[in-house]
Order: C-alpha cells, then structure tokens, then sequence
C-alpha cells in the first residue's frame, strides 16, 4: 500500500506532511474537526519489505488505546479499520522526544533525575491502569513544555484486560533490544517491573551517552543481560552522584524481586536524593570479578527456569479460558463456517466468562519482486484478517473477549496444536473431517490430527443440508421409490 500524499482526504482528516517513518508505522500531520490541540495519523506500514508485525502492532495500540486516558498518553480521536484503510488519529504531542537529550552535551544530573522522575511517574499511571508498556526508551517519550513526560507508541504493550496477541502468537523475545527486560527475553510480559528495568536502561544511556548492554542483535546476545553485570555508570562518568548509580543500578537488578517495585518509588527517589539509601551498589566502580561472573551465570540458569515456569503457570492457570475457532479463511461463506459460528455461540453461552480466539492458518508468504505490495507478507495478512473479523462479527463479543489470529504455516494441523499448546486453550472448534474418515495415519485430514493430538477437548463440527437442499433430496428419493 503506498504512502499518503499530502492533500490527500481520508475519512474527513486532511493529510499533511510524513513526520516520521518508523519500523512499523508512517507518521502524518493531519487535520480534521475542530479540536483544542493537534493531529497526527499513524498508518502501519504494508510495503513488500514489511512483515506482519505491523498489523498485530496496529491492533494492540488500538485497543489500549482506546482504554488508556490521563496526560501521560495522547489522546485517541478516530481509527480505521482493516477492511478499508487502517490508521489511528490521535493528539499531536507537543514538546521534546527524549532522544534529543542525547545529541550534544549531555545534561547536568539534576535534570536528568527531574526527567527521570517524570517517566517514572508516567509508567506509574500506565501500570494503574493495568498497562504495561514494554518498549519504554528515549524514542518513545515526549516531555511536555511543562515537564509532564507522554508515552507514545503502545504497539508492544499488554494490557491485564485483554488478550494478549504478542504473546499468543510470537515465541520470541518483541521489543527493542537494548531496552529489554531479562525477563522479557525469555517471554515474560506481563510484569509491570519490565518497565522499571527499562527505566533504569534509558536513565543509564542519558548519564553516560552509553548502553549497558549494547546493541545485540541476536538471542545470544540478549540473553547477556541474564547474569552479566553493565559496566558501573560512575566509571564511564565519574562526576555522577553516588545517589544516582544507586538509582540506575537498582533498576537494573537481573531478578525483578530485587528492583523497584512500582515505578512510583522510583519517582520518589529521584525527586528526593537525600533519602536515597546508599548500598553496595553506589559505591561500584568497575564490573564484578570472573569468580562472582560465573556464579551468576549458574545462577541465571536457575532464574531463567523460575522465570518462565511462573510465566507458564499464570498463562495455564488463567481465569479465563480460552475457546479456539479453527476457520478456513478461503472457505468464509460455505455452510461449515455457518455451523462453526452456532457452535461456538453455545460454548461460549456455557460460560460467560470465557473468550473466543479466532485462528487460520495460512501458508508460508513467498518472497515477492515486482513491487507489488498487494502480494506482500502484510497485505496478504490484512485479507485473511477482515474475514476473521467478518466471520466473527455476528457474535458481537466485546474486544476483551475476542482475539484474531493469522498464522503461518505449511502443516496446518501442527501450526493448530503449536497454538493450543503454546495458550491457555480449553476448547477447539473445527470442522468435522466428512463421514468416514480416518483419526490416524499421515493422511488423515487437519480436522482428525487436531482431535488426536490436541492437549484439551475437541468439538468436531459437521454441517448440515441446507432445508431446501435436504427437501429437494427426500423428493427425489420419493420419485425413486415410486418408479
């Protein structure tokens, strides 16, 4: 899908210039009704070169979004939808991206716990409001004239009272690199100390103009920040208060236990350095030795596993549980999907409190040239969503209990049972494989495998004739009879 070009009117908003072109996303000045601040429009990027990352991307900021309020968050005018054109309308921010205060000297250290205290403070509200926002770094934080800090970009975030897409359908770490929290890296996503950890990243690169762990682009390298220690950021900038390090380290704690543990104290801490009290932590000026390296590299391993078995845990010991729709995105209108959708109204009518996720699996996208982004990863997504919306659409759930999914995969059956293994599945609706049919062997039919294999209950659903078609076939049969 091309650019917007300015002048361009979509859906009453004028288009203005691109201000920013990010991983995910164009950014628009835009124009619209009469309102007491600015525009922009953000629009996911769908190119070739795009995966679909972006549309899971626009789906969550749109959705807390829609639920988040207070200053520290802009405020949410309009948004499209996938069928037409997808794009968010929200308040232009005015004032600094923090990023700036990286480019030319660095700030006195009075002003970088000011500011520190107001993304803490920021963070705080967002977690009281059951948000986690998991990519807190200088890019996404824009300081009002009057100081106040605004988190932008909630593309990566999880919010306590919605499904969560990421999760569900991306086994690996999400987020931007340097800033990750070590639990993050190992799938964790729901622990609003990720944002202190990421706090702790950003006050750490605005002291020193470094990061304390790099740029790694692999998981070997993430995983690092599981037992090796930053370098101290008062041997990188000796004239840093004592107070500070102590701040910045304790953010920076490997195990979640031993950090902050609400952002707000964080916020406290900064605004009140005289009542900071100093450990062992303030008074470090160069890396722990080999021998206290390598016992927390043992120890990491013991982590990691507690990490990701309480992970596991609270996903499978959810309140809340989860009923699976297998639907054949190329199929939307045939009689099956209509059976489908009765099936499911009655399991979810059992129980209230239960949400549906909508899954289709869809083949590997080949890699395309020619420039036709229609054929893109994104695009082809995009289509195979909005049937998923529209197969869902006659059940008018509430978005907190309903999640699409579009998966890729060239074994259907096992992308299926990855799903509803990998989450808190209860209940797998799918179409029933025709009379006959065999439940085992390599040829047997997705429907067959998946109730083999599935780690939970399978509804196996048939459809029935159609009342005219079942008529005109008894009538027949009668003709027959009678000759």
């Amino acid at each position: 899908m091309k650019r917007l070009e300015p002048g361009t009117e979509l859906d009453g908003f004028l288009i203005g210039d691109c201000a920013h072109s990010g991983g995910f996303a164009h950014i628009y000045r835009v124009t619209g009704p009469a309102l007491s601040f600015p525009l922009m429009m953000k629009v996911p990027r769908m190119s070739q070169s795009d995966g679909s990352e972006s549309l899971v991307s626009f789906e969550v900021e749109k959705q807390v979004l829609a639920v988040l309020g207070g200053p520290h968050v802009p405020r949410l005018v309009a948004y499209g939808d996938l069928a037409h054109r997808p794009y968010l309308v929200m308040e232009w921010i005015e004032g600094k991206v923090l990023s700036a205060f990286l480019e030319g000297d660095r700030p006195s250290f009075e002003t970088i716990a000011r500011i520190g205290a107001a993304l803490a403070r920021a963070a705080h509200d967002l977690h009281q409001q059951g948000v986690v926002h998991l990519d807190i770094k200088p890019a996404n934080v824009i300081l009002r004239p009057d100081g106040v800090a605004v988190m932008i970009d909630f593309g990566l975030a999880h919010h306590s009272a919605y499904p969560d897409l990421l999760a569900e359908e991306m086994r690996r770490a999400v987020g931007s690199g340097p800033y990750l929290s070590p639990e993050q890296v190992v799938g964790v996503r729901n622990d609003p100390r990720s944002d202190v950890f990421s706090i702790g990243v950003t006050l750490y690169e605005l002291s020193t103009r470094e990061l304390p762990y790099g740029t790694p682009s692999s998981t070997h390298g993430l995983r690092r920040r599981l037992w090796a220690d930053p370098i101290p950021p008062r041997a990188l900038a000796p004239e840093m208060p004592p107070w500070l390090q102590e701040v910045i380290l304790r953010c920076l704690e490997v195990d979640p236990q031993n950090r902050y543990a609400t952002a707000e104290q964080i916020a406290f801490d900064l605004d009140n350095p005289v009542h900071v009290t100093l450990t062992e932590r303030s008074r470090r000026l160069r890396r722990v030795k080999l021998g206290q390296r390598i016992k927390a590299w043992i120890r990491a391993g013991g982590l990691e596993h507690r990490q990701v078995q309480a992970a596991a845990e609270a996903h499978a010991a959810s309140d809340t549980p989860v009923v699976m729709v297998a639907i054949a995105t190329s199929h939307t209108n045939d009689a099956t999907q209509v059976a489908l959708r009765k099936a499911v109204e009655r399991a979810l009518a059992e129980d209230p409190q239960s949400r549906l996720s909508c899954v289709t699996i869809i083949p590997p996208t080949p890699l395309m040239t020619g420039g036709n982004d229609d054929l893109s990863e994104t695009s082809i997504h995009r289509q195979h969503m909005v049937r998923l919306q529209a197969w869902a659409q006659p059940l008018q759930l509430p978005a907190q209990r309903l999640s699409y999914h579009v998966i890729e995969g060239g074994d259907p059956a096992k992308a299926l049972l990855a799903y509803a293994t990998g989450n808190p599945v209860s209940l797998i609706v799918i179409g029933s494989p025709p009379a006959g049919s065999g439940l085992i062997g390599p040829r047997a039919s997705v429907a067959a495998r998946v109730a083999a294999e599935a780690p939970c209950s399978v509804y196996l659903v048939r459809a029935q004739a159609p009342f005219k078609q079942l008529e005109r076939l008894l009538a027949t049969e009668d003709r027959t009879a009678t000759t």
